[in-house]
């Protein structure tokens, strides 16, 4: 993760579509390296806890809202939104 004040980035697609799913707004995606994207939100309260739950299976989300906004993602990702 790549933090600074103002903002929360991650690589990390899963991440970032559970980010999305519970309405953290998504900034941009830097696609500076050509072999990732950096998904950078605003950071928001509580957003470190969130990516905590998430990486210790402690979120329960509506799978099809979750792949949804994953598919939505991931059209962004290649359309060079």
């Amino acid at each position: 993760m790549i933090m600074n004040q103002n903002e929360f980035s991650t690589f990390d697609l899963g991440l970032a579509t559970v980010l999305i799913t519970l309405g953290y707004e998504l900034l941009k995606l830097d696609k500076s390296n050509p072999k990732k994207v950096r998904f950078v939100f605003k950071r928001e309260k509580n957003i470190e806890q969130t990516m905590t739950d998430y990486f210790n299976d402690k979120i329960k989300l509506p799978a099809q809202t979750l792949f949804n906004n994953q598919k939505n993602l991931k059209s962004r990702l290649y359309s060079g939104a």
